[in-house]
């Protein structure tokens, strides 16, 4: 998904951010929201002192803690560059602005929200029916950028399972 061209006309601003750096952490309120322009960030959940990636997001992505963003509460999630990631930086406050008045960004948004129902519903319904290796063989047909990209540990930790099962899973091929 590309960059919508209306959000230039906002208040935003480009950042570049080293890998592993947090955009946002888990029970802090989400104030801005983040266009890659280039580079990976995870979404993740801390599950009893353990990683828990929920989502990857590449270039073309927006990435934010909407429901901490819109609700104004604290997020679930943590957002962490992968790799050295630029970002154009929009505040809340010119988001809310923008999706109250700009139909075609109301419009861009609401499927991006469709969107990422979908990715949702369809992961968790292949986490709960298949098998590892099954998620694994889905994960190399449909996303293969994350495969190339992502470290071992957090793609073990999005397919639910250790970094050395998906060591033998990987052999197994």
């Amino acid at each position: 998904m590309d960059l919508p061209e209306f959000i230039a006309s906002y208040t935003v601003h480009e950042e570049t951010h080293p890998a592993k750096t947090i955009l946002l952490h888990e029970g802090d309120k989400a104030r801005y929201i983040y266009f890659i322009k280039k580079g990976c960030l995870r979404m993740w959940i801390n599950s009893n002192g353990t990683d828990i990636t929920t989502q990857f997001f590449f270039e073309g992505s927006m990435i934010a803690s909407l429901e901490s963003l819109l609700k104004d509460e604290p997020s679930d999630y943590t957002l962490e560059t992968v790799e050295a990631c630029t970002v154009v930086v929009m505040t809340k406050q010119d988001f809310l602005l923008l999706k109250e008045t700009d139909p075609n960004f109301k419009t861009w948004f609401d499927s991006l929200i469709l969107e990422r129902f979908f990715y949702y519903s369809k992961h968790l319904i292949s986490y709960l029916r298949t098998k590892p290796q099954q998620r694994y063989n889905e994960l190399l047909e449909k996303h293969p950028q994350i495969l190339q990209r992502v470290p071992q540990l957090y793609i073990a930790s999005y397919l639910g399972i250790t970094p050395v099962s998906l060591s033998r899973i990987r052999n197994r091929k």
